[in-house]
């Protein structure tokens, strides 16, 4: 496949992917299995806060900063003081990043919480490997708008029976056709982290 075939099909793909779930895909970000704790993890392994600056706006280095030296200061300590403080620290971070994205914070989700497919987008990137995700991602799109379509063209046929069945019909044609326009949108206009 071309790279810019490879491109539209991935950017289809993910415009799709972000119109048809409910929960917003980048959502792991405030999870333990999110890049960004994963991020702070490391940085306080190696006592490195550069690792974490980049998911806060330069404003926010002047909270993140201090509390990551308290935190690193407290390591060696008392280990359940420790866990109190480092989780602090953590939600602190999650909690100013998904401030930049304009999107709220409601606590840290639990490992084990992120959706199988925003696993395998994360993994696809470590291995540089698309199909990872593409693969998956495809098979489930094609599956969710079969659906949709299927549903729409057995309606039509009993559409004018009764208002019932013609609410029906109008119901799942209106739910197929915006999930179109909102993948034609999303690729004129470009997706961004908080839908």
């Amino acid at each position: 496949m071309k790279t810019n075939t490879r491109f539209f099909v991935s950017t289809l793909l993910v415009a799709l992917f972000l119109t048809l779930t409910t929960t917003p895909l980048f959502a792991h970000c405030d999870s333990y299995d999110g890049p960004t704790v994963k991020d702070a993890q490391k940085a306080l392994e190696s006592n490195n806060v550069s690792l974490v600056l980049k998911w806060i706006s330069p404003e926010q280095e002047q909270i993140v900063v201090p509390l990551f030296q308290k935190t690193y200061a407290l390591k060696t300590g008392d280990q359940e003081v420790y866990k109190i403080v480092e989780k602090h620290f953590l939600e602190t971070l999650v909690r100013l990043h998904r401030e930049t994205e304009g999107a709220p914070f409601t606590g840290l989700k639990p490992t084990g919480s992120t959706k199988k497919i925003v696993q395998l987008s994360d993994k696809a990137l470590v291995s540089n490997q698309s199909e990872t995700v593409l693969g998956p991602l495809s098979t489930f799109l094609n599956k969710v708008i079969r659906e949709k379509y299927d549903k729409v063209i057995s309606l039509e046929k009993i559409k004018n029976n009764s208002p019932q069945q013609g609410r029906a019909y109008v119901k799942a044609y209106v739910d197929y056709t915006h999930t179109i326009e909102a993948i034609h949108d999303l690729l004129e206009q470009g997706g961004g982290h908080a839908h």
